[in-house]
């Protein structure tokens, strides 16, 4: 469920019309639903009633500070893969202990600024890391929580690219050698073990490889525990998948997700960590753009957007299918045309959509792309010099824009030009 409705003709988010956003900022734009995050958020709370638990949003998915805000106050913690995430998430209002540090490819400073300025654990993903995450915390006289990031080899069933628990994954230590790994640590001066840190992949449809995943966590819990270790938390990671195209075919709810840790892993007495992002930020935001052009072509009629692959990237990257609608209502019945949608990047992979049945749009009309809030605005690019577009947070009736368009001369003064190449 999201916020993003049609009232008296128009497409809003909340209480506001998208046309007024449009007016006000221009297009193309992101827009997110307080709301629809605040929804999200809570199902996953729900979820795991009972448990001990901790969701960490997984800011990759959209690291906007003010969506941030909107899950510090609800009392998120937060999953982060840089030290640039970490300073977002602290400047956002979230304490240290609630950041859990997560990625391949933590250095020494990364390390440093978060165990000097506080982290809840550093989820290891390699000996050598193990080996350097022990000598700089022993260097700083601290002691650094962490769990083992362990490779199931289990099959998600997901987009090759967003696969990350099979054994030819870069990610984690096989869960084979996971037991060897965890001596190494105790042993190691500076290092604290509290738990085991799984995650197997995003945008997952089905429970099984959850339940897989998780069942062999519980196992190695277990034979962790036999070896001396102290097991208090589980960071299951996330994953799960949300509706990209409106369908009876529908991801898995929550609810279930949460029932399935339960079965697994919740009477072990450890402390339930999840790391949802794309099933909170995905479908509370969209992007809008305006239509530059209608052009006929060769047997097809391309739809000519202002935003392009550099504002969104998903479909030229993972072939993804976003739900692209008027924000004008069509009248009912009207016919469907078929489009490709395209952007004005000079690149043939500058298409959204071929194909694609929609009610007809003019010249200078509006659309919307749904389920744009996560992995949209976070990994967008200033391709062809365009700049990156504003995001707008919604409230109710209120809007603000939360990252402003930058200028032409703003984005020309972040370069520099020789002194051997000025002019004379």
């Amino acid at each position: 469920m999201d916020h993003f409705l049609y009232k008296n003709g128009m497409l809003h988010a909340e209480d506001v019309p998208l046309s007024e956003i449009a007016a006000a900022v221009g297009t193309p734009f992101y827009v997110y639903s307080t709301a629809t995050l605040t929804r999200h958020f809570q199902v996953f709370d729900d979820a795991l009633a009972g448990m001990p638990h901790l969701i960490c949003y997984a800011m990759k998915a959209n690291s906007n500070m003010a969506v941030l805000r909107v899950m510090a106050k609800l009392g998120a913690g937060m999953d982060v893969v840089s030290i640039g995430e970490y300073r977002r998430a602290r400047a956002a209002g979230v304490p240290g202990e609630k950041i859990v540090f997560s990625g391949v490819g933590k250095t020494a400073d990364e390390m440093e600024y978060a165990l000097t300025h506080g982290i809840r654990q550093f989820n290891v993903e390699s000996e050598p890391e193990l080996e350097r995450l022990s000598a700089v915390a022993s260097r700083l006289g601290l002691e650094a929580p962490i769990t083992v990031r362990v490779n199931p080899d289990v099959d998600a069933k997901t987009h090759a690219k967003i696969a990350t628990g099979k054994k030819e994954n870069k990610f984690g230590i096989p869960i084979s050698r996971a037991r060897e790994v965890y001596a190494r640590a105790a042993a190691l001066p500076g290092i604290k073990v509290v738990g085991v840190d799984v995650h197997i992949g995003s945008q997952l449809t089905q429970l099984e490889p959850f339940e897989q995943a998780f069942r062999m966590v519980r196992t190695l819990t277990e034979e962790l525990r036999a070896d001396g270790h102290e097991i208090i938390r589980l960071d299951l990671g996330g994953g799960l998948g949300i509706p990209y195209v409106n369908s009876n075919e529908a991801p898995p709810l929550p609810f279930d997700y949460g029932q399935v840790i339960q079965r697994t892993v919740g009477d072990l007495g450890c402390e339930i960590e999840i790391e949802p992002g794309r099933l909170i930020a995905g479908n509370a935001g969209l992007l809008v753009a305006d239509t530059i052009y209608v052009k006929e072509g060769e047997g097809r009629t391309f739809l000519i957007l202002d935003a392009a692959m550099n504002d969104l990237i998903r479909p030229a990257m993972y072939d993804a299918w976003h739900d692209i609608i008027p924000v004008k209502e069509p009248a009912p019945a009207t016919e469907p045309v078929t489009y490709d949608i395209v952007g004005p990047v000079c690149e043939s992979g500058d298409t959204f959509a071929k194909g694609r049945m929609m009610a007809p749009v003019a010249e200078g009309e509006l659309v919307a792309f749904r389920s744009a809030g996560a992995y949209g605005a976070v990994m967008a690019s200033e391709y062809n010099s365009r700049p990156l577009i504003p995001e707008v947070l919604v409230h109710g009736d209120q809007f603000a824009v939360v990252r402003a368009r930058p200028t032409f001369d703003e984005m020309l003064n972040r370069d520099t030009i020789p002194e051997w190449l000025a002019e004379e």
